[in-house]
Formats: C-alpha cells, structure tokens, sequence
C-alpha cells in the first residue's frame, strides 16, 4: 500500500513537472514571436536576450518536453500490445 501511494505521488510530481514544462515552453515561443515582430520594427533586444537563453533554458525544455512525449507513446503502446496478447490467452 506504501509503495502503491509513493508511486501516485511520484507520478503526479512529474505531471506538475512536464505540465510546468509545456507551459513555459509554450510561453517561450509566444516570446520568440515577439522578438521576432520586434526586431521586424527595428528593436533587437529581444531577440538578442532570446538568444542567450537559448542554449541553457530552451534548448533542454524542450528536449525533455520531446523524451517524455516519446517516452509516453512508447509505454501507451507497449501496454496496448500487452492487453492485446492477454486478451488471446
């Protein structure tokens, strides 16, 4: 029942995890549209902040916002495939 429990916290830590995640993904790419329109009007500092953080923030939330997508399709699947060979049994 312990572990049970322990396993439904974890999992719901890291829902909050990758829901926080997309959402500032998603709030980062509205930003880089707007850099993007500015720097269209002829302000470049938005961009230019956008681009230092490019490397240490936006590359690696959305790599993990892409893990977790695969790794979830390939656990939905792999559990599909499971019921389907218990219910041939």
């Amino acid at each position: 029942m312990a572990k049970e429990k322990s396993q439904t916290i974890l999992k719901v830590m890291i829902d909050n995890f990758l829901l926080i995640n997309l959402f500032v993904v998603i709030f980062l790419a509205l930003f880089f549209i707007f850099a993007i329109f500015m720097q269209f009007i002829g302000v470049f500092i938005f961009l230019n902040y956008f681009q230092k953080l490019w490397n240490p923030i936006v590359v690696p939330l959305i790599s993990i916002l892409i893990f977790s997508a695969l790794v979830n399709g390939i656990n939905s699947w792999l559990k599909r495939k499971l019921l389907s060979q218990e219910k041939d049994i």
